[in-house]
């Protein structure tokens, strides 16, 4: 699977790259066919704790999948963000299953 990193209105953090990088690997173990991942960090300025998010978007047969999360940092996001994917992917594999 080929992943895509886009930082918004953020300098490039190799680290935050190796950590997601490393999160989606169980993903990428589950579901072999996962064809890429699109990633998208970015900081919204606001009074409050949370703001940082991450969007991420897989590509594979069938319709794309998209999750985002906003959280009090960018681990965090991941980690929810990542969660999200998990469960929407357990149901396309149910009806991949299924066929």
């Amino acid at each position: 699977m080929t992943i895509n990193f886009q930082y918004i209105d953020l300098d490039t953090s190799a680290a935050l790259t190796t950590y997601t990088e490393e999160k989606l690997q169980s993903l990428i173990k589950k579901y072999e066919w996962l064809i890429n991942c699109d990633v998208q960090f970015k900081k919204e300025n606001s009074t409050k704790e949370d703001g940082f998010i991450c969007s991420m978007e897989l590509s594979m047969p069938g319709p794309r999948i998209y999750a985002v999360s906003n959280e009090k940092n960018f681990e965090a996001a991941v980690k929810e963000t990542i969660g999200d994917l998990e469960k929407q992917l357990k149901k396309r594999k149910h009806t991949f299953s299924i066929k």
